[in-house]
Parts: C-alpha cells; structure tokens; sequence
C-alpha cells in the first residue's frame, strides 16, 4: 500500500499491546501521539531507544503526547524484553509496546519495506496531532537509532505553527527567533499578532521572537 503522507488521516485500529488491547484513536484521545516501530523485540538500538523514551517522560508529558511503540513479535518476549530494558538503561517503561504478531499495524502504516526485510519493521516514526492527522514522518535504517532531541524539536514546532503564524528556521530550538509566514502581509493584523516587532531580513524572511505557546 502506498505510504502515509503528511495531512494523511492516521489510520485506526485495536490491537494488544503491553498495557491491554489500544484502540488507538480512543487511546489518543485530545493528545498529540507519538507512535514508533522496532525491528524486533531483545535487538541493541530498540533497547536503547526505548529506554531514551521512558527518561524523556516528562517532556512529553507537559508537551501533552502520548508515546507508543510497536514491535512484531509477541507480548510474551514483550514483558521480558521490557525487563532487560528496564535493567539495562536503568529507566522505566511506563508506555504501552503494541504486539503486532499478525502485522496488521505494519500494514496500515507501511511498515515492513521487502527491500530492507521481508519480515522485520522499518525504523518509523509518526507524529500524529490531537485531530489525528499525520504531522510528520521519519524513517531510519534498522542499524540507525533516533535522534530524540530532534523529535522533541519537531514537536515543538508542530505545537507553536499550529497555533501561530509563524514558521520555524533552520536549526531553531525553542526559544529562538520564527518566521513570519509570507501569507500574512497586512501590517495592523501583523502589529496584533507580533507586538515584540519584526526584523525584515528580506521582504520574504521577517524574523520575530517566538510568541507564547498557546
């Protein structure tokens, strides 16, 4: 099936998982969602990462995400595979990891790519928005652990240019200067919208301090 696209509705579904069967829209609710597959359960950089993810609790919890993972090997080596997780990078996984035996999931969200395997998930990730929308997608390698600071960043961006009108530069982090998108150009509405000012690099690059997050 043909891959997911941004703006794409992300497909629904119920499936078990570590904390019980998800019905993953349900689950979703009014969060933003991140969900993220593995290769395979007791494999190095997925032990990694998801230790990464139950660290970074916090931050996604005050950026209002749910994060879940999927793996398609059963729940069984799930719970011992959370345990060496648990154990090896001295975190607690607290989020729920989808046992997508029967790859119903990794069909929906085109997860298994026959040139890279045949049988084991693509290192995909899905930022989905509370109205369940894809936002942003990235595909690594199975050899190629994420970069969560990075994700945390996009997230950031997501969250700020949804509610503003602005964009986000190169490079930006939280906190630095955005945007204003070329789409606004009536200077009162402009004066409402951005009372710090502007600085008009070019008529086309007007750059403001990031507005308050909503």
């Amino acid at each position: 099936m043909p891959s997911l696209r941004l703006g794409d509705a992300a497909p629904d579904f119920e499936q078990q998982s570590t904390q019980g069967p998800i019905r993953f829209h349900q689950w979703l609710g009014d969060s933003w969602g991140v969900l993220f597959s593995h290769p395979a359960d007791f494999t190095p950089v997925c032990t990694t990462e998801l230790g990464l993810t139950a660290k970074l609790k916090a931050e996604f919890s005050k950026r209002n995400v749910k994060v879940i993972a999927l793996s398609v090997d059963p729940i069984d080596k799930h719970g011992a595979w959370i345990e060496d997780i648990n154990r090896t990078q001295n975190a607690v996984v607290d989020f729920p990891i989808l046992a997508d035996a029967d790859r119903k999931v990794s069909e929906l969200y085109d997860l298994i790519h026959p040139n890279a395997s045949t049988t084991a998930t693509v290192r995909s990730l899905f930022v989905i928005d509370p109205a369940k929308k894809v936002r942003l997608t990235i595909t690594y390698p199975a050899s190629t652990g994420r970069n969560f600071d990075e994700i945390l960043r996009v997230i950031d961006s997501l969250q700020l240019t949804e509610y503003h009108s602005v964009a986000t530069p190169g490079d930006w982090k939280a906190g630095d200067d955005v945007v204003i998108v070329p789409s606004l150009q009536d200077p009162e509405l402009i004066r409402q919208k951005f009372p710090k000012g502007y600085t008009a690099v070019t008529p086309y690059l007007r750059l403001t301090p990031q507005p308050e997050r909503a």
